[in-house]
């Protein structure tokens, strides 16, 4: 099995490590709708909406956290680990099936006598 480089663990390191220093200044967003809400709300047709059948961190943020900016940063948190997670499984999976599919196959050949 080959291994991940330096350079690659590397730059999901840094990737990862910028994701999580953005999700320190989600608290700053701004509380206005964002354009779709916003036509929505101008077109009238925001009593419309249904609520999503599942919310996995509501508002973007967590319950039990009382401040609510400490709240918004560990939900952005916790949603880049998952997504990182994701996507790395992903990644990895995908690039172990491509290299399976590509290597010589290792049975035996019929052809071919192996020595004794």
């Amino acid at each position: 099995m080959k291994r991940i480089s330096n350079r690659t663990i590397g730059l999901i390191a840094a990737g990862l490590g910028v994701a999580l220093l953005i999700t320190l200044f989600s608290p700053l967003a701004s509380s206005s709708p964002d354009g779709l809400e916003r036509v929505a709300e101008d077109k009238e047709f925001i009593n419309k909406a249904e609520d999503a059948p599942y919310k996995v961190i509501a508002d973007y943020a967590f319950p039990w956290v009382e401040n609510e900016d400490v709240a918004t940063v560990l939900a952005g948190t916790v949603g880049v680990l998952i997504v990182a997670g994701v996507t790395l499984t992903l990644a990895f999976g995908i690039q172990h099936l491509g290299r399976r599919s590509s290597s010589p196959e290792t049975g035996r050949n019929p052809g071919r006598q192996d020595p004794p």
